[in-house]
């Protein structure tokens, strides 16, 4: 029998290994020097001033709609086709997400649109670089407006015209996700970048309890024990360990990076006759796609795809949805009263996305098994 192909894994080598053992060995494994290398290395790669690492990507954009001073009667603009975080991440801060129709050019927020509906109340915007392709942030930054989190989870490793996605010129604050799937792991774990030194500390202090040692004033009697809770935050610390293999991952990226973007090629060739199905819009020239993606639209829509679905699992490929419009989510539909009809181009798009396997262990033959089974699917 063949062996299934999933939609995406992690690429684990011998020196990753050699990475956590050592910091196993060490006298710290949880939050120290290795995570601090880690978030110098990777701001090195990006060219960002600051990189803030976190538990996983969620914490990060928690944390980023924390340094954002988002609250209550705060209204925070983002795109239906995206991980529900994207959109949770106000709703932890008591603020509301408000979800503005994706671009059928791109199927990333249409972010004209999210700049015109952008109102007074309009706190933030959370644009999502879908599956690797760099939004745009042109409409979101031509003027002053609302602080831009960029949803940068599939990106890393992409770039806009040279800079990196998460780099200098960019979103006010860019965050990422090192699940398994995503272009390097620490297991779990996340990160922000930034370029603005008082967001940055607003980081630092807001995913260690709100709990700082730094520009502190204690008082007559106090000693090296003290510290202050300035706010109310979280334990969203990465450890060491995460840290030795964040670095580890971190220097093989730009070939992961090239590899996805070759396999995405490949894909395309194959499927350039193939009328049945949508292909992912690509990234403009002289920008780099990420590719932590690649769906297909199925143009027949939601029976359709629901049949190649099915047929494609039965097949042994690990096919994947990305994403049920947040909206839809029942929380979002039934308890906070989303309306269902607001978005058509986020609709459409739904009704026939399937995300094909890409990871970059992926040979040739897995790509034109991938190709072949999805032919006979629609079929």
């Amino acid at each position: 029998m063949t062996e299934p192909l999933p939609y995406g894994r992690q690429e684990i080598s011998d020196a990753d290994v050699e990475a956590v053992v050592a910091a196993l060995r060490s006298a710290l494994i949880t939050h120290g020097p290795r995570v601090e290398r880690f978030e110098e290395a990777l701001a090195e790669y990006l060219g960002a001033s600051h990189v803030v690492a976190f538990s996983s990507g969620t914490a990060a954009l928690h944390g980023a709609a924390y340094a954002a001073g988002l609250g209550p009667g705060h209204e925070v603009i983002t795109t239906p086709i995206t991980f529900a975080a994207s959109a949770n991440c106000a709703l932890y801060m008591g603020a509301r997400p408000r979800f503005v129709d994706i671009d059928p050019a791109t199927w990333n927020l249409d972010t004209a649109a999210a700049a015109a509906a952008a109102g007074e109340g309009t706190r933030a915007v959370v644009p999502v670089s879908y599956a690797g392709l760099p939004v745009d942030l042109a409409p979101l930054r031509s003027a002053p407006g609302p602080i831009v989190i960029e949803d940068g989870c599939h990106a890393l490793g992409g770039h806009r015209e040279g800079v990196k996605v998460g780099g200098a010129g960019g979103a006010e604050m860019t965050a990422f996700s090192f699940h398994p799937v995503k272009p390097i792991t620490t297991g779990e774990g996340g990160a922000v970048a930034t370029e603005d030194d008082a967001l940055a500390a607003r980081l630092r202090l807001f995913r260690t309890h709100g709990i700082t040692r730094q520009d502190i004033s204690p008082g007559p009697t106090d000693g090296g024990w003290y510290y202050e809770m300035q706010a109310l935050g979280f334990n969203y610390r990465i450890t060491d360990l995460q840290g030795a293999l964040g670095l580890s991952q971190l220097e093989r990226l730009d070939g992961w990076v090239a590899r996805r973007n070759e396999i995405a090629l490949r894909y395309r060739e194959l499927l350039a006759g193939e009328e049945r199905v949508e292909l992912p819009p690509a990234a403009p020239a002289g920008s780099l796609h990420g590719y932590h993606l690649f769906p297909v639209c199925v143009r027949a829509g939601a029976r359709a795809r629901h049949a190649a679905f099915e047929a494609l699992r039965g097949a042994g490929i690990g096919v994947q949805v990305h994403y049920i419009p947040v909206y839809r989510l029942p929380y979002y539909r039934d308890q906070l009263s989303y309306p269902q009809d607001e978005c058509p181009n986020a609709e459409r798009l739904y009704s026939g996305l399937i995300s094909l396997p890409m990871f970059p262990a992926m040979t040739e033959a897995d790509v034109e098994r991938v190709v072949g089974e999805l032919g006979r699917a629609l079929a």
